[in-house]
């Protein structure tokens, strides 16, 4: 696979969001030891950008990669969890923030035994924390750093003002939003974060997309409002039935490219994200073998100008994405 670097570290231009393995979708399909081979096999692709989370089935998603990475395979991946947030595992997202310094220098521990790790290789804060003025629990995380505990520190979903104000307290060698065909905020193109993306290059720092593939909708294959109650999308008012059927204008333009080149929709979707920098390292998630591949395939898709034109110029979509 074509490799990116992080923090200064050649990893693979495509990584691997863990959070599906443990919550959030289709959890009847759940299956741990399919999981770990999964993750295994991402290393061996050259997938070797990892993203989990502390709240991601109430630590078992981190637990599940340490049983992963176990046995010889840790030095093989680069580690990213995230703090900060509070809450159940399910289908909903976890709505409680922490951002105490106590909670994070303590979690970070909670999360060093459950990896079965000496260090983070990079640690969020997952989002900020209104109650907490973000220097305190930046400069607490700062000293994980001192401590040796962690190697690098990011932020998720923030804005570029935000950025600027963790930066100068401790350089950010991350930051993880959202980012797809049909959520651009953090291109500072709608919305109100700015371009986080922009100021990421200008800083150094890796641009991570979550959701490349719009939460599966992008890959062309979630056409009616059919899901489990504990699928996250059933509540999603994007995927209501009425919003969904009015998205697929999107998806038409997706399949069109993905013609062209003969490719599946989802290659198309990580492709673009790919093609907003350098620096960005987008992480779609599955819990399946062969959605592995196909995605670990997306980083050799070369998307051409007129491409990228039709792409970028695809509709709104219908709905907010919470």
């Amino acid at each position: 696979m074509p490799t990116r670097t992080f923090a200064g570290t050649p990893v693979g231009a495509v990584g691997l969001g863990l959070m599906t393995m443990s919550q959030g979708y289709d959890l009847a399909e759940r299956d741990d030891d399919v999981s770990i081979a999964v993750i295994r096999e991402a290393l061996d692709l050259g997938v070797t950008f990892l993203d989990t989370a502390q709240v991601y089935g109430s630590g078992h998603n981190e637990s599940l990669l340490g049983k992963a990475l176990a046995g010889g395979h840790r030095d093989r991946a680069v580690i990213a969890t995230k703090t900060g947030l509070v809450g159940k595992s399910g289908a909903r997202p976890a709505a409680g923030r922490d951002g105490t310094p106590g909670n994070v220098k303590r979690t970070a521990d909670d999360s060093l035994r459950r990896l079965g790790t000496d260090v983070i290789d990079l640690y969020y804060l997952h989002r900020v924390d209104p109650d907490v003025p973000l220097a305190e629990t930046w400069g607490a995380m700062a000293e994980l750093v001192t401590e040796g505990k962690v190697r690098h520190l990011g932020l998720s979903e923030v804005t570029v003002a935000q950025a600027e104000e963790a930066h100068a307290v401790h350089p950010v060698a991350a930051i993880q939003s959202e980012l797809s065909l049909w959520t651009r905020d953090a291109l500072g193109t709608t919305g109100t974060s700015g371009d986080v993306v922009g100021w990421c290059k200008a800083n150094g720092a890796t641009f991570v997309p979550f959701s490349p593939l719009g939460r599966g909708f992008l890959t062309g294959t979630v056409t009616s409002a059919d899901f489990e109650d504990d699928d996250f999308r059933a509540h999603n008012p994007r995927f209501q039935e009425e919003a969904l059927k009015a998205n697929l204008r999107i998806v038409d333009v997706v399949k069109d490219v993905a013609a062209r080149h003969g490719v599946t929709p989802a290659q198309v979707a990580i492709a673009w994200t790919l093609a907003q920098g350098d620096h960005v390292i987008p992480i779609p998630g599955t819990k399946k073998p062969h959605y592995l591949r196909e995605n670990a395939a997306a980083a050799s898709v070369a998307l051409g100008e007129a491409d990228l034109a039709a792409l970028d110029a695809v509709p709104a979509p219908v709905g907010s994405r919470y």
